[in-house]
């Protein structure tokens, strides 16, 4: 082999940076510790990340074929043997009865640190888009709230913002084990984009968080397995060792977010054990994971997503089973999001209120934790309604719940809810300005009230292309077809362009974000996860 070809197969087998990395700013994120680091995570681990997304891909052919899930035979010992518990939380992270999340925005950041939230969860996966711009800057942004230099003029309000003097504790959101970074290759692939979520967080922010005390928290997303579990539990393990750390340095809370997931709850606590702390009910991607994992079940179709509330026994189940798995083994039950925010209208505003109460109500006496809310407004409402709940207390570790023995059945039932016209429009309204909004680069949108992000658009695009697929009748008795679907689509974006203006609309990608959200309704393949197609248009 000739030397040249040498030296092309050598820098082939290396990490190679094909973003911008022009500006000091991002030289400093992306020096070469840093990457020498990741290029190391990379090797290790990257070849499994993909071998366990292809035995997703097997799980989920079988319940395509017609298999349910079900509480795994194989592991049954683990949940036989009451006698093992999860590393106690460190004392940081016992009191989480209101946690703020959001996106690495450097302003939003500053004020969920702000918000007078116990915790604020910054999100790099679902709540912000992936461009190599927000990725990377959203870790500088984060280096420098640990750091407590972070602040940010508004020259449009001729406003300064900074840190308080009691921030809320920050937990990084790393994506997900499916998603890609195409702008960082090696042997000329792209990485899983949650090894660089996590190995820069972690580089640039352990020795700060260290000097205050604290470890490396991380929220992980989306995961379906025990095995997966496991996989994050070695990145974290083997980190710990890169740097000569403490074993429990980093702590992780995981989002039970996916239907498959919550038949594993107790494994992935076993697998995790000496880095887990806490579950949380992602209930809106749990939502979007039952209709994609039982889309080919006729028997379990759900109605439109705005009636499906946690009042629905499916989902009151997977909460009540989620506090019972959890304070069994000593970690913390985080409950959900409230993605309500602040209306101008006080009618509108009582309302928005009412419904934050009815939902924190159900999930304090149901025994969680803590929850979440999307707005800073919102903080003290919610955090009123826990404090009620724990009389004193920081969080509700010893509540054991009475809920009998929670069945697969229970878990699987689906529920009943409209499934009209205004439904279907609304959720296309609502689609079209989430994936419009993120293939510009925003991946949190104020929508119709709401503070919306990919699960949104997941459960609109799932829920049609479900009814469409299986040929649902609507309660007026029309058939929701491919055609039917088109033509309201193409009416819903002329109604968006009079909502937002003839500039606004010249100035958007809404067509082309039409014709995407087309595309995956109507597919004969259900695409995984829409921002797996839309990541080409970024």
């Amino acid at each position: 082999m000739a030397l040249n070809e040498v030296m092309d197969a050598a820098q082939a087998d290396c990490l190679k940076v094909i973003g911008d990395t022009q500006s000091t700013a991002y030289q400093a994120i992306l020096n070469s510790d840093a990457l020498t680091f990741l290029e190391t995570l990379v090797a290790h681990f990257d070849g499994r990340r993909t071998q366990l997304l292809q035995d997703r891909e097997a799980k989920q052919a079988a319940f395509d074929a017609g298999e349910l899930p079900d509480f795994r035979k194989d592991t049954k010992s683990i949940r036989d043997d009451k006698s093992w518990k999860v590393s106690p939380p460190p004392a940081p992270l016992l009191d989480r009865r209101v946690e703020i999340t959001g996106p690495v925005d450097r302003k939003m950041v500053i004020n969920a640190l702000n918000s007078g939230a116990k915790v604020f969860m910054c999100c790099f996966e679902d709540a912000s888009s992936p461009t190599w711009q927000n990725m990377v800057e959203g870790q500088i942004n984060l280096r420098d709230a640990n750091l407590g230099t972070i602040s940010y003029y508004d020259d449009t309000k001729d406003k300064q913002y900074v840190l308080n003097s009691d921030p809320a504790l920050l937990i990084a959101r790393p994506r997900g084990l499916h998603l890609p970074e195409k702008s960082i290759q090696y042997q000329g692939q792209p990485i899983g984009g949650c090894l660089m979520d996590f190995a820069l967080y972690f580089f640039h922010n352990y020795q700060s968080r260290a000097d205050k005390g604290l470890g490396v928290y991380y929220y992980i997303p989306k995961l379906e397995s025990m095995e997966e579990a496991k996989w994050w539990d070695d990145v974290f393990a083997f980190t710990e060792r890169y740097f000569g750390v403490p074993i429990g340095t980093i702590r992780a809370t995981v989002l039970i977010e996916t239907l498959p997931a919550v038949f594993q709850m107790e494994e992935m606590l076993y697998a995790m054990k000496d880095h887990i702390v806490a579950m949380n009910c992602g209930r809106w991607d749990y939502i979007f994971s039952y209709i994609k994992t039982l889309k080919n079940h006729k028997d379990r179709i759900l109605p439109d997503r705005h009636g499906i509330g946690m009042d629905q026994e499916f989902l009151n189940a997977y909460s009540q089973l989620l506090v019972k798995t959890c304070h069994a083994r000593g970690a913390l039950a985080m409950g959900g999001m409230s993605a309500f925010i602040p209306a101008k209208d006080s009618e509108e505003m009582e309302r928005v209120t009412a419904k934050v109460i009815e939902d924190k109500k159900r999930e304090s006496n149901n025994g969680h934790d803590g929850t979440w809310v999307a707005h800073p407004a919102l903080v003290d409402l919610a955090m009123s309604v826990f404090d009620e709940q724990l009389q004193g207390k920081t969080n509700q570790l010893n509540y054991v719940s009475p809920s009998e023995d929670i069945t697969a059945e229970t878990l699987l039932k689906p529920c009943e809810g409209t499934r009209d016209e205004a439904g279907v429009r609304k959720n296309i309204r609502i689609a079209l300005y989430y994936i419009e909004a993120w293939i510009q680069g925003h991946g949190c949108v104020p929508i119709y009230g709401l503070m919306e992000d990919a699960a949104t658009a997941e459960i609109s695009r799932a829920n049609i292309w479900q009814w469409i697929h299986h040929g649902v009748t609507l309660d007026d008795g029309q058939v929701f077809t491919s055609s039917l679907f088109h033509t309201w689509l193409y009416q819903e974006l002329k109604t968006i362009k009079q909502e937002v203006g003839d500039a606004r609309y010249a100035a958007g990608r809404f067509d082309e974000t039409a014709d995407l959200f087309y595309e995956l309704s109507t597919a004969k393949q259900f695409a995984n996860f829409l921002t797996l197609p839309s990541y080409s248009l970024l």
